[in-house]
């Protein structure tokens, strides 16, 4: 039988360290690296219609914009994106950044596939809807929980949400890492995967509770995740390989936008589920326990 519930200090521990660091860097760089779908800007795709080395196209890029205020990806080997922050470059000269590309790579007109403004009023709209659907999604999960089981174990199921959340925002703060509208639908992927990996963990607790009476709490909690472990495990190891071989062997900048955050949130899933969420109901219920006994004495 694992022993989870008695070492709850160290998963708590862990996760704090994790959480610590992650807020730290937040705070170090003054936020989170926000793409240009919430800050605003210029993107520009380009048909280079040959395999090429994009660090060759810098210098041309620099010739109108910062080096810091711009990204560059390269898409299928023969494509350019160039993301230019809000304001950083005009019209005239995102036209000019082109005929420069056009006339060193021998390209047509019609190679410029798109080019698109992005205003920053529209990134604050996104990101006001983004903690919108997030709180809405979050509130409806409690609500189901506590119908359905307790409400105990919805408090508990919210706080290993937030604890994903908050883990994968800080492993991206920590690496730097580009967050995009791709990333908030990871995100709603993530907490959806956790809460039902949580839920399983749950619903043998609430069988054990009937059945192990005689058991005591911390006790009849580790037998019921010892019992749901394994489906735990292989469930993620499962969904992980899946969504790392997309990772890998599709590499377009959209589908590894969305498939990095999933990895490291359905790792977090499966960790919370076992490690914060059993912990945190018992916490709760002991807390529920003694003010039953100090009222009834």
């Amino acid at each position: 039988m694992l022993k989870v519930v008695e070492r709850t200090r160290i998963w708590f521990i862990i996760s704090s360290v994790i959480i610590i660091i992650g807020i730290s860097s937040m705070i170090y760089h003054k936020g989170l690296n926000f793409g240009i779908d919430f800050t605003g800007g210029t993107v520009i795709r380009i048909n280079m219609q040959k395999d090429f080395n994009k660090n060759d196209v810098d210098p041309l890029i620099q010739k109108y914009v910062k080096s810091n205020t711009y990204d560059t990806v390269q898409v299928n080997t023969k494509e350019l994106d160039i993301s230019v922050g809000s304001d950083k470059i005009s019209d005239a000269n995102a036209t000019k950044l082109f005929k420069d590309i056009e006339a060193k790579y021998k390209l047509k007109d019609s190679d410029l596939l798109s080019r698109d403004r992005i205003g920053a009023s529209i990134g604050n709209e996104l990101i006001q809807n983004s903690v919108k659907a997030l709180a809405v999604s979050i509130v409806l999960m409690l609500g189901f929980i506590a119908w359905r089981f307790e409400f105990k174990f919805g408090v508990s199921a919210v706080i290993a949400l937030f604890h994903d959340v908050l883990i994968t925002l800080s492993v991206y703060s920590v690496l730097g890492l580009q967050v995009n509208t791709s990333f908030i639908a990871a995100i709603l992927t993530i907490i959806g995967y956790s809460i039902s990996d949580t839920i399983v963990i749950f619903d043998r607790i609430r069988e054990n509770q009937k059945k192990m009476r005689d058991k005591e709490l911390v006790e009849m909690t580790d037998i019921s995740i010892s019992q749901t472990v394994v489906r735990s495990l292989c469930t993620v190891t499962t969904t992980m390989v899946t969504i790392a071989c997309v990772h890998i062997f599709v590499p377009l900048p959209d589908i590894r936008d969305f498939t990095l955050p999933i990895l490291v949130g359905v790792a977090s899933g499966c960790y919370s589920s076992i490690f914060i969420a059993s912990p945190i109901w018992v916490l709760l219920k002991k807390r529920n326990d003694k003010k039953r006994a100090s009222l009834a004495n």
